[in-house]
């Protein structure tokens, strides 16, 4: 969902050192993430528990600054229990937890679909202890969903995307236009499941430039409010070596951004200014995704519950697979979309562009939940790192 690998290449602007011969000899400068850092896209290998093999399908879901927050319980025989890893939880840029829970959405999504691609079908009992309150601070250990398993279950024909389905964080090629017919298939993947999510879109040029400099000017406000981007600062994992170590965050493997962390001049210690070479770098990216938009799609809710979250997830991991088997590229931009108090008047924009009604006030009120922005690649989409399966798990007895 809100992952940004170029986030910044470089933090804080500090003097420029020379590098020796040999500092750059040792500085690792391929492009390339570690190839155990996303050794999960392959599939689960040789795990024959029919639940372990599903999960590790289902960490490949999007999630927001690829955090991973899923812990999931397999204690108990043909049940999976999927729990909030709330140390893992984005504070300053998702205040009350509606993105984490779109990601959890998503993981569930897949989690079904990689069940009944083994023949099992799954009973998805949500919140069976009462849901989430809507202040982070009172988060608690209690489980998000269960999933019962029976046999019985049809494959699902996006199955075959699942490893597949990258989210191209690069620039679209702007002489490529998308179809009304593609858009429409985008559409109406958004819209399939139900559960309340309903899905538009526009490549609409008229509608589609507002939209791209709506994404910019948020993408400005996330930038210089210091504590949002110092919690991107927080999650960036520069270079091979960090990003195998992690695992998560935000992936940075920029040339030049690693010769400066290996000579010590990559200040994470605070967030970029507006005069700061990082803010400049880190803007330009933003100005590269917004306006080689060649078009947006968006899922919306007629209230703003937890199930609402929990279910525009599942729709959304649909609508990326579909995209993928179009070859369409999808990539959320969800700066407007946050609801912390700097952003308040772009998340007043959002909801009167797309929905034509004030922003919600309450859970009450229709809700913009997720909008991406469509186009075609210049280039192949990389996987993203994701953890080692082992982390995933964890007992009921230590809720």
């Amino acid at each position: 969902m809100i992952q940004r690998r170029n986030f910044v290449r470089l933090v804080g602007g500090g003097a420029v050192a020379v590098a020796t011969a040999g500092t750059l000899a040792a500085c690792s400068l391929t492009p390339e993430y570690p190839a155990a850092a996303v050794e999960i896209w392959r599939g689960p290998g040789h795990e024959t528990d029919v639940r372990k093999r599903a999960i590790a399908y289902a960490v490949t879901a999007p999630n927001p600054h690829n955090r991973q927050p899923w812990l999931l319980d397999v204690d108990t025989p043909d049940t999976l229990t999927l729990y909030c890893d709330t140390e893992r939880l984005l504070p300053e840029t998702d205040p009350f937890g509606r993105q984490i829970l779109i990601g959890h959405g998503a993981f569930i999504e897949l989690l079904v679909m990689a069940l009944a691609e083994q023949g099992v079908r799954s009973e998805v009992q949500l919140w069976p202890e009462g849901e989430l309150p809507r202040t982070l601070a009172a988060w608690s250990r209690k489980p998000v969903a269960r999933l019962v398993l029976s046999p019985g279950a049809r494959p699902d024909p996006l199955f075959a995307q699942v490893l597949l389905r990258h989210t191209p964080k690069m620039r679209y090629d702007t002489t490529q236009p998308v179809s009304a017919q593609a858009l429409q298939k985008l559409i109406e993947a958004g819209g399939q499941r139900g559960g309340g999510v309903q899905s538009g879109g526009t490549v609409d040029a008229v509608r589609v430039e507002p939209l791209r400099k709506l994404c910019l000017d948020a993408a400005r406000v996330e930038l210089l409010t210091p504590a949002t981007a110092m919690e991107s600062v927080r999650l960036m994992r520069v270079g091979p070596d960090e990003i195998l170590q992690h695992r998560d965050g935000i992936s940075i493997t920029s040339r030049m951004a690693r010769i400066f962390s290996v000579l010590g001049q990559f200040d994470r210690s605070r967030p970029p200014t507006a005069d700061s070479a990082a803010y400049k770098q880190a803007l330009q990216t933003f100005d590269d995704y917004s306006n080689t938009a060649m078009g947006f799609v968006w899922l919306s809710t007629a209230r703003n519950g937890r199930n609402d979250q929990i279910e525009t997830g599942r729709a959304y991991v649909r609508q990326q697979l579909q995209a993928t088997a179009a070859g369409v590229g999808i990539h959320p931009m969800s700066q407007a979309l946050q609801e912390f108090p700097e952003m308040a008047p772009h998340f007043e924009a959002v909801h009167r562009m797309l929905l034509e009604r004030p922003a919600p006030r309450t859970v009450d009120d229709s809700t913009v939940q997720m909008m991406c922005r469509i186009g075609y690649p210049f280039a192949s989409v990389p996987a993203t790192p994701r953890r080692p399966l082992p982390q995933f798990f964890r007992r009921a007895a230590a809720a």
